[in-house]
Parts: structure tokens; C-alpha cells; sequence
């Protein structure tokens, strides 16, 4: 979009849509954007030369420890096809040749041929926009069937270069040419050169190519020579730091609008060599993880080992349309969804247990509602009867969006349900569950899917949730017994190779919390004396919230759950990652709700009612006596049972 009058644009931009819905929303995430650097100003003005000097020193720590991490042994190559959607079509259809295209129809605009862009017009613009921008602009509605097809025959020549590649989209992919690069004896410019050639004669396409010594600058230099070329960057000290030096920091993965205002206006800083020159003022503002991420941006250091492949965490699927609150279109719209994503299911072979709703209403207010089912299920008419009941509990309201995700996946071809090896607290949970007072085996309790459950959780979570039938003006929550179950299988927190390919990048956010020492029956507390969660009125249904105040995520990029870091631009795998969090509170109502009417009862037998206290025993120092082995242990506690 280079020549393009920006300010012109712009100014057409503000006119059409001076006064909409959407207006107001870019005005409220102005304003939220306006308070953070507002904030930040007031910590740089608090800092003395004291903690300037202590922040410059650590600073320098960290950048000799960042420096002797890098790598110039590996060779990276990302590939970006040009313009795919637009191209795709226009390969489809000759007549389009020339013409201003627009993929994608009046609501918004998915890609843009270079021809409309020489007007200003790029993706996620609102179609009619587009239209006054450039008045002969072309439409063609978005045939995805058509660019996975070309999408794999793109794949395919990847594979040749590179087994291991890592497809970040349909259009793009990082690959590791190292290997092809020592095998044959050629220079990295020579694999972009033949690897561009093999993808046009495979599909008749053209893609630009970057080669750097790592990913994030592959990424950077991929984008130089658009359309239908190639930058290569020598794996060179020098010649990497001279390349970052001018390069302004909106180029680098991972620092978008917000993150590019808060550190020009707060820091000054607009090329990537000026975040070593404010190395201090960064240390002293910043986390220590976005803190490595923007002083490893100013050195040029990136990702250089092939991210491990991640088991899939969820599927989704979602459509945008002109806002309505017509209730026929809304769950014409919402089965088309659930066949689309039962197809994804089924053509993976998996099922799923925690099904997300996704609504964009037409204030562009974002709400998340979440069930976890008792079964795993990949129908499209059980993912329908549920969806339908979450939909029914928010109507009325006018949507512009609506997706559904499936997560916490199981395979239907793996039959195992539960971990292959257990902790020993789940051993001694398992042993204590399984005998009675008399030492008669007793029938092992199970959840809702029918697995053991032998964990005790000390810690519970709390979650956000906006209930059916409840009131959104209340702020209440659940805190649960300390004897709840969770099950054995639970998987770990969500990861995804995006989240792998950049370094977290951290605003200021609100965070949830956890409690320990709760009393051991449910409680129902003001949230206002803690944080500002939302509700949680029933294991049937969860939600999360876009709303200020109501993130589960500490700086906007760390779980207040778990710890896990992911930056604000991995949207999809954060609210993957909430459903994770979101399912596991589900599954341990549902275990306690299962297993209470015996534990109450197992209390009964074990303790005569009394009021007084028995008095804890006093545990034997060391120097009293030498240990038990672990297997007297043992013997000991069968014979107590």
C-alpha cells in the first residue's frame, strides 16, 4: 500500500462511519488504549536516577544473556503467498484479471487485490468503505473449499524443502532449509528462487519469500519484495543488527496498534534499535517476559528450533453477517455452524466435551458462553441442542458474529480415557475412596464421564460466568469444598504452534484469583470484596467476557490460573485456553454434585458428632527416632484398614 494517501483514507474511513456502532467501539478502545499509556507515564515520571541506574544494570545483564543465546547456524524460510484469496479467484476466473477485487462482501472485506490496494482498500474493512475508497471496486464472495484445495497443493511443495514446516495459515509457512541447504550444496537465495518456481508451476500462483537467520526476522523480510519476490539476510552478526536498526517496531510479529502507541508515546521508541537505547525505562515498566521479548526484538533474535507439534486443542468456526436480532436468521445461522463444525469433527475423527458460544453483538460487545456435555460428541444434532440453549438463554439481542468452538478433544480411535500413570496422591486418594470404615471395598466413584476421579483439589478458580436466567447486575461466586475431585485425565494448558512462533507482549489487564482455607460447604460471596468476576451460578453454562475488568488474564498476557503467557494477539488461543480452565471447573461441580451424598455419609460413619475438637498429633522430629521406609508405610496402613 505504498503511494496510498494514509491521512485520505483516513478521513473517508471517519466520515462512513462517524456515529455507528462500530465508531463507538474504536472510541471505547481509544479511550482503554489512552488510560494504559497514561498510566505508564505516570510510573516513568516516579523513577529516580537510583532506579534508572539499578534498571540499566539489569538490562544489561539481560541483553549479554540474550546475546549469547544467539544462533546463525540455522537458516529459516517464511513464505507468504500474494494476495491468495483475491488470487485464487481471479486464477478461477480470467475476467477478473486487472480489476480492483475485493474478496468478502459490504460487512468486511477478507483480502484485497493489489489493485484495490493502490486505493487504499485492504482486509477487515467494512465492505461499503471500501466501495467509497474505490468506486469500481469488484466483489466476490469467499469460496474456502477453493483455497484449501490450492492451500495443500502449496503444502505439498513445502514438504519437499522442508518435512517438519510450520503452516501458520492457509497462506503462509516457515521452513527450516538448513538441512536442503548443506545436503545439495546451495544458498538459501537458491532454494527461495526454486521453491517460489515450484509453487507457480503447482498452482499457478506467486508468493514472496524471506530468508534470515530466524523466524521473526524470515517473517520481516518476507513481505520487503511483495508481490512475486525475495530478501535474503546473510547470517551475519552485523549485518542482522544493522538490518533491525532502522526497522520500525510495527514490522515485528506480535507489536501491534496498542503495543506501538504505549512505547512511542510513553518511551519515544519507534525503530527496534531504540528498545536497547531505552533498555532501562523498559526493564523498569514492563514484565520481565515482555521485557526479554522487546530487548531480543533490538538485538534481531528470534526463533531458530521447529516448534513442537501440539496436539489440537480445539476446532472452531465462525461467520460474520449485517447485524439483525431476527431470531429465524440467528438459529438458521447457528445449525450452519453446527454442521460446519460437526464436518471439521468427524473429518479429524474427533469428538469433543466443552462446547463455546461466540457472540459479536452489534455494539461489538464479545461474549463467550461455554457448556461442558456429559459425553464427548461430534453430531451436528447434539452440538445443536446445546448451542440452541445457550443461544435461547441470551435472546433477545441483535448478533454481527457467531461462531462455535469444540474443545477438550478426544481422539475416537485412542479408547483410553485416563492417564497412563498416576501420582501418588491419586494412589492414597484412590485407596481411601475405595474402603470403608470396616476395610469392605467400596464401588469407586466416578464422574459424569464415567472416569475415575482421585485428586484432591486445594485450590479453587474463579471463573467468569454469566448464568441463564440470572442477572448480569450481580457479582457473585462460588467457592468449593477443598474435598472436590478433579479427574485424572485433565490435560495440560492450551498450546498452539502460533503461540510458539513470538514472545509474549504485555499491557496492563486485571487478573482473577484463587482462595485456599475455605470452609467445607459451597459459599456464595460478594465479588466485590475480590475481583470483579462475573457469575458462576451453575455447572451447566460458563461464560467469559471481553469486558474491561472481567480478563482472567494478569498484564493481558498471563493466566491468573495456571501462569501460562500468551501475547493479546493470539485471541483464539486464549479464549482456547479459558475454555480449558472453563471445562475443568465444570468437571469438578459436576464430581462434587456426584460424590457428595457418599462422602457426607462416609464423614457420618468415620466420627461420631461432637462438638469438641480432636487436638492434631504432634509430629515426631527426626531426632526422636529414624525414618519408616516407605514400605513399612505400606504394611502399616493395610493393617489399619
Amino acid at each position: 500500500m505504498e503511494g496510498v494517501d494514509k491521512e485520505k483514507v483516513q478521513k473517508v474511513i471517519y466520515e462512513m462511519s462517524k456515529g455507528s456502532k462500530y465508531f463507538e467501539n474504536e472510541q471505547r478502545k481509544e479511550a482503554l488504549m489512552k488510560q494504559k499509556i497514561e498510566h505508564l507515564c505516570a510510573q516513568c515520571v516516579t523513577l529516580t536516577d537510583n532506579d534508572i541506574s539499578h534498571f540499566q544494570k539489569v538490562a544489561e545483564k539481560k541483553m549479554l544473556e540474550l546475546e549469547a543465546s544467539r544462533d546463525l547456524s540455522k537458516i529459516w524460510l517464511h513464505t507468504d503467498m500474494d494476495a491468495f484469496y483475491a488470487a485464487v479467484e481471479t486464477l478461477e476466473d480470467p475476467s477478473l484479471k486487472g480489476k480492483p477485487l475485493a474478496v468478502g462482501s459490504m460487512s468486511m472485506i477478507a483480502t484485497a487485490s493489489y489493485e484495490a490496494r493502490k486505493f487504499g482498500v485492504r482486509a477487515a474493512m467494512p465492505g461499503f468503505i471500501g466501495c467509497k475508497l474505490c468506486p469500481g471496486l469488484v466483489f466476490v464472495r469467499p469460496n474456502f473449499e477453493r483455497y484449501t484445495h490450492y492451500s495443500e497443493l502449496t503444502r505439498k511443495v513445502f514438504h519437499r524443502y522442508d518435512p517438519n514446516f510450520v503452516a501458520t495459515s492457509l497462506d503462509e509457512a516457515y521452513l527450516n532449509i538448513t538441512n536442503i541447504c548443506i545436503e545439495r550444496g546451495i544458498t538459501g537465495e537458491e532454494v527461495a528462487t526454486e521453491l517460489r518456481a515450484a509453487v507457480h508451476q503447482e498452482t499457478g500462483l506467486t508468493c514472496s519469500a524471506g530468508v534470515a537467520p530466524n523466524r521473526m526476522i524470515a517473517k520481516v523480510c518476507s513481505d520487503i519484495n511483495k508481490p512475486n519476490g525475495q530478501f535474503i539476510l546473510p547470517n551475519d552478526r552485523e549485518a542482522v543488527l544493522t538490518f533491525v536498526s532502522t526497522l520500525p517496531i510495527r514490522k515485528i510479529g506480535g507489536i501491534g496498534k496498542v503495543t506501538e502507541q504505549m512505547l512511542r508515546q510513553v518511551l519515544g521508541i519507534s525503530t527496534c534499535q531504540e528498545m536497547l537505547q531505552k533498555a532501562a525505562f523498559i526493564c523498569a515498566l514492563f514484565s520481565e517476559g515482555s521485557a526479554d521479548f522487546f530487548l531480543s526484538v533490538g538485538l534481531g533474535l528470534g526463533g531458530t528450533e521447529t516448534p513442537e507439534q501440539r496436539q489440537r486443542k480445539s476446532i472452531s468456526c465462525e461467520r460474520t453477517f449485517t447485524a439483525t436480532n431476527d431470531s429465524s436468521f440467528l438459529f438458521e445461522k447457528l445449525a450452519n455452524l453446527a454442521e460446519n463444525l460437526t464436518d471439521d469433527l468427524q473429518k479429524e475423527g474427533l469428538k469433543g466435551k466443552t462446547l463455546t458460544l461466540k457472540l459479536k453483538t452489534a455494539d461489538f460487545e464479545v461474549r463467550t458462553r461455554a457448556v461442558t456435555t456429559r459425553g464427548y460428541i461430534n453430531s451436528k444434532e447434539d452440538i445443536l441442542i446445546y448451542a440452541t440453549k445457550l443461544l435461547k438463554a441470551e435472546m433477545p439481542l441483535s448478533l454481527r458474529l457467531m461462531g462455535l468452538r469444540m474443545s477438550q478433544l478426544h481422539d475416537e480411535k485412542d479408547n483410553s480415557s485416563t492417564s497412563t500413570q498416576k501420582t501418588l496422591d491419586i494412589f492414597f486418594r484412590s485407596s481411601n475412596n475405595n474402603l470403608n470404615v470396616n476395610g469392605t471395598n467400596v464401588q469407586s466413584i466416578t464422574n459424569i464421564s464415567g472416569q475415575d476421579s482421585g485428586v484432591t483439589s486445594k485450590d479453587e478458580y474463579l471463573v467468569n460466568d454469566a448464568g441463564t436466567g440470572v442477572s448480569t447486575d450481580q457479582q457473585d461466586f462460588f467457592v468449593h469444598d477443598e474435598s472436590t475431585f478433579i479427574p485424572e485425565q485433565r490435560s495440560l494448558v492450551n498450546y498452539s504452534n502460533e503461540a510458539d512462533l513470538t514472545n509474549p507482549v504485555i499491557s496492563d489487564g486485571l487478573g482473577g484469583a484463587n482462595l485456599d482455607d475455605v470452609t467445607p460447604s459451597a459459599k456464595v460471596m460478594n465479588a466485590e470484596k475480590l475481583y470483579d468476576v462475573g457469575q458462576l451460578t451453575s455447572y451447566e453454562a460458563t461464560a467469559s467476557s471481553s469486558k474491561p475488568g472481567q480478563q482472567l488474564w494478569i498484564d493481558d498476557y498471563i493466566c491468573s490460573i495456571c501462569g501460562f503467557e500468551l501475547p493479546p494477539g493470539f485471541e483464539e488461543e486464549r479464549q482456547e485456553h479459558s475454555d480449558f480452565h472453563l471445562a475443568e471447573s465444570l468437571q469438578q461441580e459436576e464430581t462434587v454434585d456426584s460424590k457428595r451424598p457418599i462422602s457426607n455419609e462416609s464423614r457420618l460413619t468415620e466420627r461420631p458428632c461432637s462438638t469438641t475438637p480432636t487436638p492434631k498429633k504432634k509430629l515426631k522430629s527426626s531426632k526422636e527416632g529414624n525414618h519408616i521406609p516407605i514400605d513399612a508405610f505400606f504394611a502399616k496402613c493395610n493393617k489399619n484398614l
